[in-house]
């Protein structure tokens, strides 16, 4: 069975930041976590950013994008929901 994770990201954002989630989306399909990633729109500030993986995929893949976020420095530009 498959199960959604789902990612807050920031609408405002700078060149930089942009080019980082874009980089973070990419691994997450080039790694296998996931093929596709659904993008919707939350509220007038933040998209909501929906893919589903495999549950015994599930940890690893939020402590990816946990380490990713932090490594990077976009604390303030995306999120885990």
């Amino acid at each position: 069975m498959e199960k959604a994770i789902q990612l807050q990201v920031r609408k405002d954002l700078d060149a930089r930041e942009q080019h980082t989630i874009l980089k973070l989306k990419g691994n997450l399909i080039s790694k296998g976590f996931t093929e596709i990633i659904h993008i919707l729109d939350q509220d007038e500030d933040y998209h909501i950013n929906t893919f589903e993986t495999a549950i015994e995929k599930r940890n690893e893949v939020q402590q990816y994008i946990s380490a990713f976020i932090n490594q990077e420095n976009l604390l303030d530009a995306v999120s885990l929901k």
